[in-house]
């Protein structure tokens, strides 16, 4: 998941190229406007001696040529507006235009990678893991009630198979539409091929259309990037843990196929606990009832859960012997 050297040129061409067609885009613009509106250009000539004159003046030792300055200023930015608008030109046609007014398309803020700095690696990640492909058709408009049936009967809950799918999908619908302004993360669980995964599939696919960083990763690839960040040196591979840390939701798919010891157990509590205390959200899918997890990852990580997280069962038959049956 970390980004190579190259992965990193490539994201930051991407706003080379944004830089490129906003110059483009305003030379345009004034070109136009100048062509049009000859005045504005005599009102921007002028703009700029008046900077160079009231600064003269006030090495001069004028003290009343700032507040000349900034009146004089204000007049002819009123008429160029003026003209702007007379001409049926928006005001802030001759403005940079920015894809992102948060960072200008610097992919920077106050120092730290924008939230679209962030949106452009998860992107990359996911078009060159192919997750892409997987999200054209694993989304909520492909989520289909009538693999769920009301005849079975979850033993635990007394619920049918089709209330626990209707209820998993509204909290899912739910958690998307109010993220960014309300803290949440799910557990998702229940036996194999019920649909855990696509639900997780269905949030990403949401999140990642609203310019939400979205980071994907199954059980093993998690503590793989875990043990990169603790014992490896190479700043690539180091750098995904920083990912794992930065983005909005990070998604953790069948949680208990990796290879359990000390290492993960408690690895598994750091992560979880640090992201709840920075408010940013996970969702876990697991094919584990509650006690096992309980059992394998401690009771510490199992109270952290259980206190924080909305639980989501989901049961029945494995739809994908179901679709094969179809078919």
């Amino acid at each position: 998941m970390a980004l190579t050297n190259s992965q990193y040129d490539a994201i930051m061409r991407i706003y080379e190229q944004k830089h490129l067609r906003t110059h483009d885009r305003l030379t345009r613009h004034y070109s136009e406007i100048y062509e049009k509106i000859p005045r504005i250009r005599e009102i921007d000539e002028e703009i700029s001696h008046l900077g160079v004159a009231g600064a003269r003046a006030l090495i001069d030792g004028n003290a009343d040529a700032p507040a000349r300055f900034r009146e004089r200023l204000h007049a002819l930015r009123d008429e160029k507006q003026a003209l702007l608008a007379g001409s049926g030109y928006p005001s802030d046609y001759l403005e940079p235009s920015y894809e992102c007014p948060d960072c200008q398309d610097t992919g920077y803020l106050d120092g730290r990678k924008c939230r679209c700095f962030q949106k452009a690696e998860i992107d990359l990640l996911y078009t060159q893991s192919n997750l892409q492909d997987i999200l054209e058709s694993e989304n909520f408009s492909y989520f289909r009630m009538d693999y769920y049936s009301s005849d079975f009967i979850d033993p635990v809950s007394g619920k049918s198979s089709l209330d626990m799918a209707k209820e998993a999908l509204h909290v899912c619908r739910s958690f998307v539409d109010s993220f960014g302004s309300k803290f949440q993360n799910l557990l998702i669980y229940g036996n194999t091929g019920v649909g855990k995964t696509f639900l997780t599939h269905c949030i990403a696919r949401e999140l990642m259309d609203h310019i939400h960083s979205v980071i994907y990763v199954t059980s093993s690839q998690l503590f793989d990037i875990l043990g990169s960040r603790e014992f490896d040196t190479d700043p690539e591979k180091r750098q995904a843990g920083a990912l794992l840390d930065e983005c909005e939701l990070l998604i953790i798919d069948d949680l208990g196929t990796e290879l359990t010891n000390s290492f993960t157990v408690s690895q598994l509590f750091i992560c979880l606990n640090d992201r709840i205390l920075q408010k940013k959200s996970t969702i876990i899918s697991t094919n584990l009832s509650l006690n096992e997890i309980k059992s394998i990852y401690s009771e510490r990580t199992f109270s952290r859960i259980s206190s924080n997280y909305r639980l989501l069962k989901l049961a029945g038959d494995d739809i994908r012997i179901k679709k094969k049956l179809m078919k």
